[in-house]
């Protein structure tokens, strides 16, 4: 096939990948993406330094910034955030006026820190907090590892007091999960027929993080009854998003999610790009770097293989 054509017709493929929809799997009945929206890097949680926490936060924690990014996985029907979102209301501000900008549904995945302690106070306290998860929209109501950790009993393998929160969390008509940095917390639920419909456990490539070796809660994550939603796929900026998305998307179940963040709408397209890339087996559709020469070894020019260069098809 002549230059010209080749470029053509890989011109054609970009349009239609363009808009391309992201594969979905079922969680408690309900359509989920593959990829699910993160919030750290909107938030201002970076895992890495105070500036980085500060650069985060002066760009994105503001309602139109949100939105922008997630116009970006609205247009491949990206459409469920993770977040403690009634807890940080910008958030939900954010996700609203990407609705609004694109007529599409937002669904919201809370992750609320309660109180657990045993008393009447605590549990009307913790019962509060899950009703604010209801009053802003949130589907899917998971409490977060750092709550739900405090009742894990490992002499028998239960979490102490966890089946009253999950009956708050269905009262108030939300589907209840857990937050889980502990792989306990996948396992224990399935021995003991908790009602939990997924769970949030951390995963990637570099073991950061994860309280036990990749191969391990790989093995939990394969063995759960349940959908799992993945989260620190790329290890909170250590890998990058190729090797990281790769290796989440290659070695989890068809029914599994990954969370990713993004600092820009720009990255949001790139990591949709590369996730799609990893589920079907092919190579991503990316720029090249703004390295000097980078293309040099391969003894090509950077717009060679440019289906958009100047004066062709």
């Amino acid at each position: 096939m002549v230059a010209p054509v080749r470029r053509y017709y890989a011109k054609m493929e970009a349009i239609i990948m363009e808009n391309k929809s992201f594969p979905r799997t079922i969680v408690a009945g309900i359509s989920l993406p593959r990829m699910l929206i993160g919030t750290n890097w909107i938030l201002g949680w970076s895992h890495k330094s105070t500036s980085a926490d500060n650069m985060i936060t002066a760009r994105n924690k503001n309602k139109e910034a949100i939105a922008d990014i997630i116009e970006v996985f609205l247009s491949h029907d990206i459409d469920a955030m993770m977040a403690p979102v009634a807890q940080n209301p910008v958030v939900a501000d954010g996700a609203k006026l990407a609705e609004d900008r694109t007529g599409k549904k937002v669904i919201l995945i809370d992750t609320p820190i309660i109180n657990v302690d045993d008393t009447v106070e605590a549990r009307r306290e913790a019962e509060s907090v899950i009703k604010m998860s209801r009053d802003v929209g949130a589907t899917f109501c998971l409490p977060h590892h750092s709550s739900v950790e405090e009742l894990v009993n490992r002499n028998k393998r239960t979490l102490d007091r966890l089946p009253d929160y999950l009956s708050m969390i269905r009262e108030h008509g939300m589907k209840p999960g857990l937050s889980a940095h502990m792989p306990e917390l996948i396992v224990y639920p399935d021995e003991q027929g908790y009602d939990v419909e997924t769970y949030i456990q951390i995963y990637n490539c570099m073991g950061y993080l994860m309280q036990v070796e990749i191969e391990y809660i790989h093995k939990i994550i394969w063995n759960a009854k349940k959908p799992v939603m993945t989260i620190k796929s790329m290890a909170a900026g250590r890998v990058t998003p190729f090797v990281g998305l790769t290796f989440s998307y290659a070695t989890l179940r068809p029914c599994d999610m990954v969370t990713v963040g993004c600092f820009t709408p720009e990255e949001a397209k790139e990591d949709i790009e590369i996730g799609l890339a990893a589920i079907e087996r092919r190579a991503p559709d990316l720029e090249g770097r703004s390295s000097p020469n980078k293309t040099a070894a391969m003894g090509e020019s950077a717009t060679d293989n440019d289906p958009f260069a100047p004066g062709e098809v």
